[in-house]
């Protein structure tokens, strides 16, 4: 695990005003990287501060003097080759980073370092990376529990659930940033029983409040990755939305699972909080009931007992667009946490790489819906309106089910700690767009 270094202390400051804002997501604690665009130009890497993007690429030629690591790192456009993406290396270049956006830099540098700065607002944020696979994980037991009991209310986990991390493997080609329209998707619908399905525009368009990560270093195919060592594969975090649609699910996921429902649109956002950031925000792993067994000995490590879990504050909102056009703000739809998961990110990257799979930097993988155990704490509609049998109401007067056509959903997160400086994750938005005719 991390140490909490000089980078955590609470009372640095930096030259970058914005970033000294209490209420900020970028202190310079937190430096998460990004790939942008600025105004008609290419994709680059940056880090973000404050409200300003910071070029990495004109930072490793003018001024890093390609000290620590290569500004490459999430590079979109080149298929730079990252599997020498060494978390050291990580470590290095966000120390450099602090050096240079400390309130006691030179002022002589602070003016040259701010020819590579832009402005957030000015800019196009891409995808962090060239994701090559998409894992989605199902690891809230409370959100397994609620949705087990809508289909088995006598039996809601399956019996490997408390063994076993979940998983299926996601679409990767449909992963987006945030800001971009998602268009509701077509599909079968079988809603009547004593009918065919139809193939009809979803009805039952549902989010998902995720927590995703980023493989940094990949594995050797064949070479499982030891749960002692899965933070080190593991570059950063971000936020993720599953969109799924229920009625297209409900009626395709037996046997296999998921396919068309949830692969039509995941979103992301763009800003990569790393692990190091986050050293001050380490829990315990999720507490099991007394009868429940413990993790098999290839998922079990101290370490990860003892500071596997993660305290991020997660929050859904949601503005419809009757809200927009009366000027109501975006109303907050629930609150949850990921260290409520029955599994932490190491055990579900461990588990991944058990049977040999070669992971790839790049990759992306993601927990599952983050709920806890009060009805404010579910992760989606489908659990917030108990299958759409207990509408939500929204202050517009309007009811929600499940989302129409206008409907925005925005996923925050963030840290806070007494001690510690708060850092979060920024937005990741969607807004539902009506099918095609």
């Amino acid at each position: 695990m991390y140490e909490i270094n000089e980078t955590h202390d609470p009372e640095l400051k930096s030259w970058v005003e914005s970033a000294n804002d209490p209420n900020t997501d970028f202190p310079i604690q937190n430096l998460p990287f990004c790939v942008f665009a600025p105004q008609n130009e290419q994709h680059r890497a940056g880090v973000i501060i404050g409200d300003l993007v910071a070029d990495l690429e004109f930072f490793a030629q003018e001024v890093l003097e390609g000290s620590a690591v290569p500004y490459f790192l999430f590079d979109a456009e080149k298929a730079v080759d990252l599997s020498d993406v060494r978390i050291d290396r990580l470590m290095a270049l966000r120390y450099e980073l602090y050096k240079i956006f400390k309130e006691d830099v030179d002022p002589k540098v602070q003016d040259f370092i701010a020819l590579g700065m832009h402005k957030r607002d000015d800019v196009v944020f891409g995808s962090p990376y060239r994701i090559g696979d998409y894992t989605d994980f199902y690891c809230s037991i409370y959100h397994a529990t609620n949705v087990g009991s809508m289909f088995r209310p006598d039996n809601p986990l399956m019996p490997n659930y408390k063994y076993i991390p979940i998983g299926y493997h996601g679409r990767a080609s449909s992963i987006v940033v945030s800001g971009t329209d998602i268009k509701r998707p077509w599909g079968q619908n079988r809603s009547d029983a004593e009918k065919p399905p139809v193939y009809i525009p979803a009805k039952n368009l549902d989010y998902e409040m995720e927590l995703g990560f980023f493989v940094g270093r990949g594995n050797e195919l064949g070479q499982p990755i030891p749960i002692s060592e899965a933070e080190v594969h593991i570059f950063g975090l971000c936020l993720v939305n599953d969109w799924s649609a229920r009625d297209i699910q409900a009626w395709e996921y037996q046997p296999l699972g998921p396919f068309l429902s949830k692969s039509f649109a995941t979103t992301i956002s763009p800003y990569v909080v790393t692990m190091e950031a986050l050293a001050p925000f380490r829990v315990p792993a999720f507490e099991r009931d007394p009868d429940d067994p413990q993790p098999l000995e290839y998922l079990n490590d101290e370490t990860n007992q003892k500071f596997g879990g993660l305290d991020i504050k997660l929050e859904v909102y949601i503005q419809t667009e009757n809200m927009r056009q009366e000027n109501i703000e975006a109303h907050m739809l629930s609150r949850s946490n990921p260290k409520d998961l029955y599994w932490t990110l190491g055990q579900m990257l461990t588990h991944h790489a058990s049977n040999g799979c070669n992971l790839q930097t790049g990759d992306l993988m993601a927990s599952g819906t983050v709920s806890g155990k009060e009805k404010d704490e579910r992760g989606c509609l489908l659990e917030l309106t108990w299958r759409g049998t207990e509408p939500l109401e929204l202050p517009s007067g309007e009811q929600r089910r499940f989302l129409e056509d206008g409907d925005e959903i925005i996923l925050k997160g963030y840290c806070e700690r007494e001690g510690f400086r708060r850092i979060g994750f920024g937005e990741c938005r969607g807004r539902i767009v009506p099918a095609d005719s």
